[in-house]
């Protein structure tokens, strides 16, 4: 990613967290975000897109707010769970849409790691196994 990351706007970034492709100068943003130290929690945000219109719906359908309430907590939590729970899918589709081949995300991610943990690794040979 040797180019400056070209951010896209509130109403592109809507689009691409329900899913949908951004043009092609956002492409090194793309792999940014779905491989940066907080991949994670964008992917949460961008889950939160979907979901937060869903359960504000239920929330204001006609019935007892104790009934209201759980409703809306189950289908938060069965949303996120399912979001999590293909968390590698869903960034590798993302990745693809915008045209990187699958695998690139984890390829990525493990780089990083690895380049992480190598750094921690002579830090710790240099302090305690001299």
């Amino acid at each position: 990613m040797g180019s400056e990351l070209v951010r896209p706007d509130p109403f592109r970034w809507l689009w691409y967290a329900v899913g949908g492709r951004l043009p092609g100068r956002y492409r090194d943003w793309v792999l940014h975000d779905t491989t940066t130290r907080t991949w994670i929690w964008r992917h949460a945000a961008r889950s939160s897109v979907l979901l937060v219109p869903l359960c504000s719906v239920w929330l204001l359908l006609p019935g007892p707010l104790g009934l209201r309430l759980p409703l809306v907590l189950l289908a938060a939590l069965v949303g996120y769970f399912y979001s999590f729970a293909y968390i590698e899918e869903s960034i590798e589709h993302r990745l693809a849409k915008n045209g990187y081949p699958r695998g690139t995300g984890k390829r990525v991610r493990a780089e990083a790691k690895a380049e992480l943990e190598k750094d921690v690794l002579q830090r710790y040979v240099a302090r305690y196994r001299q």
